[in-house]
């Protein structure tokens, strides 16, 4: 398609186009496609109604304050004891061994959650997991560090087929294959989890086990820090329900926030800095027909804010995902663009405010494989020193209270 650039607008002018709104997108889903990795799923909540820490959520009481069934303590040094209701039921020196025999130590019987703590810090190993059941609490008061050779789906903390677990206070180092891991479970809640690895994934949660269904339903994360993931901060693949206060996201290698084939995830503020340096991910990703339900791209993600800075793109959206709303974004200094909307269908970027600096610009693209970008809507910006591009011209675009500031416009 031919294209004609328009001539950078001087500074300091505003930039209005408005297309009249379009009928909802209906896509049939191939049997097989997938694009990119991970996936996000929240409980639906009106854009502006961002996640608040309240006093039952996990993460604000202090560590350790709770009432638990059993307790681990010790160190490498001398050793680890754990104590069930008053009783010493194991002695050892591996810190996952008597981890693991806490846990063995609740009633397997029970339906109501049981609590199990740890007060210490030490080494676990990354080719073996914790394994959480149903109807779990477990935190840590202090740190695992995580040593050896990561094996293929472990995790310090692992919870997989289970529903009622809790896991308020959480830090790991190391490099494991992934910090923590969820798979097809239900009702999970995170409070202050604090990732500082070496290595690895930081967080996963998916339904990969079974993709005809989405076990993985109603997960909540309060504050989440990752740094140092070679991987992804926070990935999700198959959720449906997923709520995340803050993540902060430090030296990452791929991702800070990758929602793959998700719906229903309200987000609070994603801040990035250098994450996904030298990479086509993101801060903030969509991929695999993320916030597709049902053939409709309703409005099922909110996020309050995405802050990058620095590292690869600040937000790209990509392989037919959609449904969602950013209401802020502050984006300066990506190595790669700014924004990338690619074959995506009902985003709406900045629908409070947003600030967007070079060089990295804001990009409307498409591939052939794909269908092209639809009702995508670009708002209440400040670009500063970049350029917002569209190509090819996509579906009711729309433009408006947009400010150019030595930026060009290169939209249809």
């Amino acid at each position: 398609m031919a294209r004609e650039d328009h001539t950078p607008q001087p500074a300091g002018r505003a930039r209005t186009r408005r297309r009249k709104p379009s009928l909802p997108l209906l896509i049939a889903a191939p049997a097989a496609m997938a694009v990119g990795a991970g996936l996000l799923v929240a409980a639906q909540t009106a854009p502006g109604d961002e996640p608040e820490l309240t006093a039952s959520s996990p993460g604000t009481a202090e560590c350790g304050s709770g009432e638990y069934v059993a307790e681990v303590e010790g160190d490498d040094d001398i050793g680890w004891t754990v104590l069930a209701s008053g009783e010493v039921v194991h002695e050892g020196t591996a810190l996952l061994e008597a981890m693991q025999a806490a846990v063995d130590s609740l009633d397997p019987a029970r339906t109501a959650q049981q609590g199990v703590v740890v007060n210490g810090s030490g080494r676990v190993p990354a080719d073996a997991s914790l394994d959480l059941p149903s109807h779990t609490l477990f935190e840590v008061c202090g740190s695992l560090d995580v040593a050896g050779e990561a094996g293929d789906s472990h995790a310090p903390v692992r919870i997989r087929q289970a529903v009622d677990v809790e896991v308020p206070h959480l830090a790991v180092t190391g490099a494991p294959y992934f910090g923590v891991f969820v798979q097809s479970s239900e009702d999970v809640r995170f409070g202050q989890i604090d990732l500082d690895l070496s290595g690895g994934l930081g967080m996963r949660i998916d339904s990969r086990d079974d993709d005809d269904t989405r076990g993985a339903r109603d997960i909540s994360i309060d504050d989440v820090n990752v740094t140092g993931a070679s991987s992804h901060a926070v990935e999700t693949y198959g959720v449906n329900g997923f709520t995340l206060g803050t993540l902060t996201a430090t030296d990452v290698g791929g991702s800070g926030l990758l929602l793959n084939d998700s719906e229903n995830a309200d987000i609070g503020v994603i801040d990035a800095e250098n994450v996904a340096a030298g990479s086509g991910y993101a801060a903030f990703r969509m991929a695999n027909r993320n916030g597709l339900v049902n053939g409709e791209y309703r409005d099922t993600v909110h996020v309050g804010q995405v802050t990058a800075r620095g590292g690869g793109r600040g937000i790209f959206c990509v392989s037919e995902s959609g449904g969602a709303t950013i209401d802020r974004v502050d984006i300066a200094g990506t190595g790669n663009d700014s924004i990338l909307i690619e074959n995506c269908h009902n985003v709406t970027v900045a629908a409070e405010a947003g600030t967007v600096e070079g060089p990295g610009g804001i990009r409307l693209a498409a591939r052939e494989e794909f269908a092209n970008n639809s009702d995508i809507t670009l708002s209440n910006l400040t670009v500063i020193d970049s350029e917002v591009r569209e190509d090819p011209c996509g579906e009711n675009t729309v433009v408006e209270n947009v400010e150019l500031d030595n930026s060009a416009d290169r939209t249809c």
